[in-house]
């Protein structure tokens, strides 16, 4: 513990960023691969490189980067909504002031999240509902966000996709597929800090009021004090009856923290 100290302290140093906030084993895993591409003997001797080297730690930095993400990653999470959340949110908007239904895609990474809840949403308004809907995409990873932004993908990134789905909402580009604009236009992808302490929300929601709040597949990173305040500012922009979305494997964490599912393993919680 004492040599993560030493190892936080002198990035917090050298480059302005926290990695104390994340999870041990995260950490030293990391930590351990740099050291061995490196063929560093100790800890002292990697801090010594780093010291003497930005472009290592850039390479340590970005291996701490949560960037990993899936197009539909949990089946179970995507058929609730689709066959169960966002219907009833249909009707709830529909009978209220607001009529737009507001989602946060609160670590997008590359954007698959976001546009498959993009996909879902203009799926169900094909089906002959009335949706103004919004989705807030952000991630810390100011190259993430443009990577999502931009919405180019690998042929093997759409795995998960049936041949409808991919057809209708992707245009081949030689070895890469583009998500078609159609699909962007209800998406605001923005830069934000997760543990910021100026912002609860993204600036360009304004003022939060959440249906959905998707936070999936990031908590397990971070230390259980800093998977609390993601999950205090998470609750506080989320609108009266709103949901908390998680990954499958971070069930339990909502679980011990008093969050109740909606649906068994469907990783969609309320307050």
């Amino acid at each position: 513990m004492e040599k993560n100290k030493q190892l936080a302290g002198l990035l917090l140093r050298l480059h302005g960023v926290d990695v104390s906030r994340y999870e041990k084993s995260f950490l030293d895993k990391a930590l351990q691969t740099r050291l061995d591409d490196n063929h560093c003997a100790s800890l002292e001797e990697y801090c010594g490189r780093l010291e003497q080297n930005d472009q290592e730690a850039g390479k340590l930095l970005d291996s701490l980067k949560i960037s990993y993400s899936e197009f539909f990653r949990n089946p179970l999470t995507f058929a609730v909504l689709e066959q169960i959340i966002l219907p009833a949110l249909i009707l709830k908007r529909g009978k209220s002031k607001r009529k737009e239904i507001r989602v946060w895609s609160a670590a997008c990474a590359a954007g698959q999240e976001s546009y498959s809840l993009c996909m879902l949403l203009e799926e169900l308004k094909t089906g002959g509902n009335e949706i103004s809907y919004r989705i807030f995409a952000t991630d810390q990873c100011e190259s993430q966000v443009n990577e999502a932004r931009n919405g180019r993908y690998p042929a093997e990134a759409l795995k998960h996709l049936n041949l409808k789905r991919a057809e209708e909402w992707f245009t081949k580009a030689g070895d890469t597929y583009m998500v078609k604009a159609a699909l962007k236009r209800n998406i605001d992808f923005s830069v934000f800090d997760l543990f910021s302490e100026e912002l609860c929300c993204p600036p360009g929601s304004i003022f939060g009021d959440f249906d959905l709040v998707v936070c999936a597949n990031l908590l397990f990173y971070y230390k259980s004090e800093y998977r609390k305040k993601i999950l205090e500012k998470a609750v506080k922009c989320l609108a009266d009856g709103g949901y908390l979305i998680t990954g499958e494997t971070e069930r339990d964490i909502l679980i011990r923290n008093n969050f109740r599912e909606v649906f068994p393993k469907s990783a969609i919680f309320i307050v």
